[in-house]
């Protein structure tokens, strides 16, 4: 199962569909997201200190949290590698330009992608929109 950064979020914080999110794992194994999980996870968590929804002491407990999930296998992090970076750069210059895609998004999407998955969770409508193109459902709470 791989699952962008916004679902990851959602196991540590409370955001709308966190519930959803943390019900759709509950004995999932095998989970899946790129190496670019973590700083875009550490931006989440200073978009919660900035917005009042976390103290900067909770957010260092859930970074915490978030390596020892990655050091027990919670999480499987795809490098983000050249191979990653170049296969980002042929896809992007292959697709319809009319389809609305970001740098963050398309690394999901490679990564995903190399790694063999048909699917990939997420909220994010853009991203969502894209997956066709990398030959990938996109799936939703």
């Amino acid at each position: 199962m791989y699952l962008d950064t916004a679902y990851i979020a959602k196991t540590y914080v409370n955001e709308p569909d966190s519930a959803a999110v943390r019900a759709l794992l509950i004995g999932k194994r095998n989970m899946h997201s790129s190496a670019l999980c973590g700083p875009e996870f550490y931006c989440v968590l200073q978009r919660h200190v900035r917005e009042g929804s976390l103290t900067k002491r909770q957010a260092a407990l859930l970074r915490e949290k978030y390596h020892e999930d990655v050091e027990a296998g919670v999480w499987t992090l795809i490098p983000m590698d050249n191979a990653v970076i170049a296969r980002v750069e042929s896809s992007l210059s292959g697709i319809d330009q009319k389809i609305f895609i970001r740098a963050g998004d398309a690394i999901h999407l490679v990564s995903a992608q190399l790694a063999g998955f048909e699917e990939i969770w997420s909220n994010d409508r853009h991203l969502l929109g894209a997956a066709p193109a990398f030959g990938l459902t996109g799936r939703r709470i």
